[in-house]
C-alpha cells in the first residue's frame, strides 16, 4: 500500500474518532449544565478539545450555546465537528480507491449535514441534546458501515490503528484534566451526579455501575478507564486493539520499518496491562497519564516517519 494511501486513511479514521468524542463530551456536559448550573463548568471539554488560551477560554466558558456552536460549526477552529469531518471527508475523496462506496457514502453525507445552515440554528434556537444526537448516530453510521463493508486488508489496520490511537489518548486527555481539577475542588471527589456524568461522557456508565458494587469511588473509576479491558473506551483496550491490529501489518519488505514501531506499542501495552491503580497513585496520576500521553504521541509520530513518508 502507498503511504500517502495509508496516511489518507489513518486520518480519516482519527478525525471520525475525535469527532465522536467531542459529541459524546459535548452532549453529556449541556445535561449536566441544565442539572448543576451553579457548579458547572465548561472549560474540561474545552481545555481537552481546543487550543484556547486561558483568557479566551474564560470568555467563552459561561455561554453554553456558544460553547456549543463553538465546537461544532466554526469554521475557525480547527478541532470543530464542522472541521473534522471536512478533514475526514477530504482523506476519504483522495483515497476513494480503497474505500468502499457505502463508507464515501455515509461520510459524503456527514459532510453536508455538518455544513448546513440550519445546523447552527438549531444549535442555538432548539435543544442541542437532540441535534448532538442526531450527529452522533451520524457517526456511529459510519463506525458500523466500516465494519460491515470494508475488507480486512492493511487499509482497515491503519484506519483502526488511527481510530484506537486517538481513543486512547482522548482517555489520558480526559482522565488528566478531570482529576487535575478535582485537586481543586475536593467537594467533587463525593459527588455522585458529578461521575454520573463525568462516567456518561465517556459512555462508561452504565459498565461501571455492573462492575463496581460499591459506588462511586476514584480508584475504581481509575481501573475501568485506565486497565478494564472490557471496557471499549479504556486506554488498556485500545492500546491492545492497536497493538493486535498493528501486528498484521508485518511483512518481509517493511520489517526494519515494523520492528521498531512494534517495540513501542508492545512496550506500552505491557507497561499498562501489568500495572494498576494502587502503582499508578503511587507514581502521580499526572506523571503517569503523562508518561502515557508522550508514548502515544511518539508512536504517531513513528508512524508519520516510517509509514506515511514525514520528514
Amino acid at each position: 500500500m502507498l503511504s500517502r494511501v495509508a496516511d489518507s486513511l489513518f486520518w480519516m479514521s482519527r478525525y471520525i474518532e475525535r469527532t465522536d468524542g467531542i459529541m459524546r463530551m459535548l452532549k453529556i456536559h449541556y445535561a449536566s449544565s441544565q442539572d448543576d448550573t451553579h457548579d458547572f463548568a465548561w472549560r474540561p471539554v474545552l481545555k481537552i478539545f481546543s487550543f484556547l488560551d486561558e483568557a479566551e477560554m474564560a470568555r467563552l466558558e459561561g455561554n453554553s450555546r456558544e460553547v456549543l456552536r463553538f465546537m461544532v460549526v466554526d469554521r475557525e477552529n480547527p478541532n470543530s465537528v464542522l472541521n473534522m469531518v471536512t478533514k475526514s471527508r477530504e482523506n476519504a475523496r483522495a483515497v476513494q480507491d480503497h474505500i468502499t462506496k457505502e463508507v464515501w457514502q455515509c461520510l459524503n453525507e456527514f459532510y453536508h449535514i455538518v455544513r448546513d445552515e440550519k445546523l447552527e440554528r438549531a444549535l442555538k434556537y432548539e435543544d442541542p441534546i437532540t441535534v448532538l444526537d442526531s450527529l452522533i448516530r451520524q457517526g456511529m453510521l459510519y463506525y458500523g458501515t466500516t465494519e460491515i463493508t470494508m475488507a480486512r486488508g492493511e487499509g482497515m489496520c491503519f484506519m483502526n490503528i488511527g481510530k484506537y490511537l486517538e481513543r486512547a489518548i482522548q482517555s489520558a486527555d480526559i482522565l488528566q484534566v478531570n482529576f487535575s481539577d478535582l485537586h481543586l475542588e475536593a467537594d467533587k471527589m463525593t459527588d455522585p451526579s458529578y461521575w454520573k456524568y463525568f462516567l456518561m461522557s465517556i459512555s462508561g456508565y452504565e459498565l461501571y455501575l455492573k462492575n463496581y458494587r460499591s459506588g462511586f469511588e476514584t480508584k475504581n473509576i481509575l481501573d475501568q478507564i485506565i486497565f478494564n479491558i472490557n471496557f471499549p473506551r479504556s486506554i488498556h483496550y485500545s492500546i491492545q486493539q492497536m497493538h493486535r491490529y498493528f501486528e498484521r501489518l508485518k511483512n518481509e519488505r517493511n520489517l526494519d520499518q515494523f520492528e521498531k514501531i512494534h517495540f513501542q506499542i508492545g512496550k506500552l501495552r505491557s507497561a499498562v496491562q501489568f500495572s494498576n491503580v494502587d502503582m499508578t497513585l503511587n507514581e502521580g496520576l499526572p506523571n503517569y497519564l503523562g508518561r502515557i500521553h508522550n508514548d502515544l504521541y511518539s508512536i504517531g509520530n513513528a508512524l508519520n516517519k516510517q509509514y506515511f513518508a514525514y520528514t
